[in-house]
């Protein structure tokens, strides 16, 4: 006889990179979800200051939006389950998948030491992937890495980590950051009309605030 878990699946958040040269995605789902997503947004506007009669409030773009999230890795259930990689090589192998996020890739580094080599005298920089931070389907995010911290702990005989901590900041690109040919532009689109479809769900106010919204 078979059994099933009970209850709802719980989705993993994930960063999704795309090479700048097409091929397939690479997903890096979190092993354990974090237990807070914090995020601040810094409104983009102009007018309204002290003082300035000149003009009325208004917007010069999407907000700047950054996400701070603390990643745990831990291979102690691998380890207990007599996972060969978790022995060899505790929790490297998820750390450093992570931790490539922010490395241009080795056949770029090649290829511009190749132009060097050659005589080339200006490189261009080499383009990083398309990053997404996925965090349930209605919060599909393309993503600029900001800074990125890891602490290690529990290490073993070889000195692998079997446990670490990796702080990750980013900022959410916007329509304000891309232009209209790429395809992150779109991909922010789609997420604020997420969010006017998610509002218009909210239950209405207006009739507890004591006044008339239509008298303002």
């Amino acid at each position: 006889m078979t059994t099933k878990a009970r209850g709802p699946r719980t989705l993993k958040g994930a960063f999704v990179t795309i090479p700048s040269s097409g091929g397939a995605p690479q997903v890096i789902a979190f092993t354990y979800n974090p237990a807070s997503l914090s995020r601040s947004l810094r409104p983009m506007q102009v007018g309204g200051e002290e003082g300035d009669r000149s003009q009325a409030v208004r917007f010069t773009g999407a907000p700047v939006q950054t996400l701070k999230i603390e990643i745990e890795i831990d291979a102690t259930d691998a380890l207990g389950d007599g996972d060969p990689t978790a022995q060899s090589l505790g929790a490297l192998p998820e750390l450093s998948q992570l931790e490539l996020l922010v490395y241009p890739s080795l056949e770029q580094v090649n290829q511009v030491q190749s132009q060097l080599s050659s005589g080339v005298m200006e490189i261009t920089p080499m383009a990083a992937p398309r990053t997404l931070f996925v965090w349930g389907a209605q919060r599909v995010l393309p993503v600029r890495i900001e800074s990125f911290e890891i602490t290690e702990e529990l290490f073993d005989t070889r000195l692998n980590p079997i446990r670490a901590t990796v702080a990750v900041s980013m900022r959410v690109l916007t329509y304000s950051d891309l232009s209209s040919d790429n395809r992150e532009y779109y991909e922010f689109m789609t997420y604020q009309q997420g969010l006017n479809n998610m509002a218009a769900q909210a239950h209405a106010g207006s009739t507890a605030i004591g006044v008339d919204p239509g008298s303002l």
